[in-house]
């Protein structure tokens, strides 16, 4: 089937194509139906296999080494991030504490001075061990100019995975002549781990980033439940058909050099019908954020706040309350104790390979996809107004 653009136009001069995000979208049954428990959700990124295509976000109010190892257990992965509250501080639980009591109104003046603490790269090496000692895997999360300045202790430390994140990562970055730009080529051939990189939108970026030895590719700007970055600064493609651009670049790369990068739709999702779309687009994992945030285990206290939330000049992100829902594995894997689809999450994705007639991820990957306005709101009208299951 031929791939035609089809242009709107917005005013003389320019136009655009229509993008679509996750609630857009419905997924389509086939002609078969297998037993969910037959259905087979394992997936590989760098050298590691996973039961559970679930990675829990870099965040200060998901991951933090306690997170990492229960995450590890469940066959899922967290990733810990080394410039946030856990790298700057001995003892983050006072610092979190803090966070979780403050005011709407005091709450980016006190993230500024919190995050304003050097980050300690003694701390770096300590946080990678305590997860390793205790059986987690040690997947991490740095910033390209933090890569740059801390790359070489992640090394060390024999992280398991290293996250090379920003809110747009490109291999064409222009930088004053007074800064050296991460070399993204160079520092994976260097680095002894696996090397992800994101966040990218577009066919070409992703293309580029696996060109360059990305050993995953992060998808989404902007979807986050935190995130402020399509308000603050209008940028961003919904999530859906930044999925299908980028696992169409993946596609093609693997023709071309037979490497197989996988996509990781991360941000906006919330249920396990954000997941089982985002991997009907073409996403090999997601990473989730809020979800994680609302378990008894998580940091955060049941709040949430965005990466790029601590900024002294322009925070890109909030805080917000997500409450404490259940247990990790609750979330994860069930049993569920609430009715939207935020909890079991790996149960909702079997459930819906089976009833999809998909035996494996790639499956998934090749389920009809329709465009759906009305998919969450038909039929829902007593849901709604007694603020229950879909309607809450």
């Amino acid at each position: 089937m031929g791939y035609k653009v089809v242009d709107i136009v917005i005013g003389r001069g320019k136009t655009a194509r229509r993008a679509y995000g996750i609630d857009e979208i419905a997924l389509a049954p086939g002609g078969r139906t297998l037993d969910p428990s037959l259905a087979q959700t394992d997936w590989t990124i760098g050298n590691i296999k996973r039961d559970v295509p679930i990675i829990a976000s870099a965040m200060d109010g998901v991951v933090d080494v306690k997170m990492a190892i229960l995450l590890s257990e469940l066959g899922a992965m967290g990733v810990l991030n080394l410039e946030g509250i856990q790298t700057r501080y001995e003892d983050p639980n006072p610092i979190l504490d803090r966070i979780a009591s403050v005011g709407k109104s005091e709450f980016v003046g006190l993230m500024q001075e919190l995050y304003a603490k050097p980050i300690q790269p003694e701390l770096i090496k300590h946080r990678i061990s305590e997860i390793k000692s205790q059986g987690g895997i040690a997947a991490v999360s740095l910033t390209p100019a933090g890569a740059s300045q801390y790359g070489h202790i992640v090394a060390d430390a024999q992280a398991d995975l290293l996250f090379v994140q920003a809110t747009v990562v490109s291999t064409a970055h222009l930088s004053p002549e007074s800064i050296s730009p991460l070399n993204l080529g160079q520092f994976c051939q260097e680095m002894p781990m696996p090397v992800v990189l994101g966040n990218c939108v577009t066919y070409e970026v992703a293309l580029n980033l696996m060109k360059t030895g990305a050993a995953a590719v992060l998808v989404g700007i902007g979807p986050g439940a935190a995130c402020t970055s399509r308000g603050v600064l209008g940028v961003g493609v919904p999530q859906a058909t930044a999925v299908a651009d980028c696992a169409a670049a993946r596609d093609d790369y693997q023709q071309q050099t037979g490497r197989y990068v996988p996509v990781i739709a991360d941000g906006g999702i919330v249920t396990g019908g954000d997941i089982c779309k985002c991997i009907a687009c073409g996403a090999d994992a997601v990473m989730i954020g809020s979800p994680i945030a609302r378990s008894a285990e998580a940091p955060g206290r049941g709040f949430h706040w965005g990466m790029a939330t601590p900024s002294p000049v322009l925070p890109r992100g909030t805080r917000i309350s997500v409450g404490t829902t259940g247990t990790i594995k609750e979330i994860l894997t069930g049993p569920a104790k609430l009715d939207d689809g935020t909890h079991n999450l790996l149960g909702a994705l079997k459930t819906s390979m089976g009833t999809l007639g998909a035996k494996t991820l790639k499956d998934m990957q090749q389920v009809e996809v329709v465009i759906a306005p009305s998919l969450l709101t038909e039929g829902k009208v007593y849901q709604k107004a007694q603020h229950l299951g879909m309607g809450k």
